[in-house]
């Protein structure tokens, strides 16, 4: 079996370091021990973008803010869900991550970063969510391994009471936020509905339908 190379690290602000790795045409980031992505597993990051539009079926000219970057999984599924006077912002707040997507991992993104309707800006997600009111239809999340700051401390901002009343505003009336977990929560989908959502809870699989670990990812629409 090919070995893994360590390509770069990267510094997340006020957080540890990121390894980006590679084994073949395999990539994986880590955070310490823990694999936050694998460019094998990116069924349940595409089903975050695909779930969202769905519960937003008939609307025209949506706006879409993405945090986390990532591989690029869920930016790839919007860009094909979503329709073509969608505008898509996406948030990373690591600038080495967006140098890494046009870099060595440039074949996974397959030339999405230049689609005309993507705002890609090296900035912290919740900035532009408590910026942002009123401006958007969906706010997809991917930035830790669940609701709670694992990439670093300042992210339980983006999952307690006060970060819920936040996203709440952001969103225009009937919009909705999508957020990815390795795995349930049900304190968290209790602030979700004492947050004025309404909440669902769907488990999708890391490789297509069937394959791989079981992910959460809820879908918490403002009525």
């Amino acid at each position: 079996m090919l070995p893994w190379i360590k390509l770069a690290t990267a510094q997340i602000p006020g957080g540890d370091e990121l390894r980006l790795m590679q084994r073949g045409e395999e990539f994986s980031i880590k955070l310490g021990s823990n694999e936050l992505m694998n460019s094998r597993l990116g069924g349940s990051e595409e089903a975050l973008a695909t779930l969202a539009c769905k519960k937003l079926e008939g609307r025209s000219k949506p706006r879409v803010l993405i945090g986390g970057l990532g591989m690029g999984f869920t930016l790839r599924a919007a860009l094909t869900v979503f329709s073509k006077d969608a505008v898509i912002d996406v948030a990373e707040l690591v600038p080495d991550v967006i140098d890494w997507a046009r870099g060595p991992m440039a074949t996974l993104f397959d030339g999405s970063l230049d689609d005309p309707r993507v705002n890609l800006v090296a900035r912290d997600v919740g900035e532009l969510i408590q910026t942002g009111a009123g401006r958007y239809d969906a706010i997809l999340l991917d930035v830790d391994n669940g609701p709670e700051g694992l990439s670093r401390k300042a992210n339980d901002r983006l999952y307690d009471a006060g970060g819920l009343a936040d996203t709440r505003a952001a969103l225009r009336g009937g919009g909705v936020l999508a957020l990815w977990s390795s795995g349930p929560d049900d304190g968290f989908t209790r602030r979700l509905r004492q947050s004025g959502f309404t909440v669902n809870e769907v488990p999708v699989r890391a490789v297509g339908k069937r394959g791989g670990s079981r992910h959460w990812i809820w879908l918490a629409t403002r009525s």
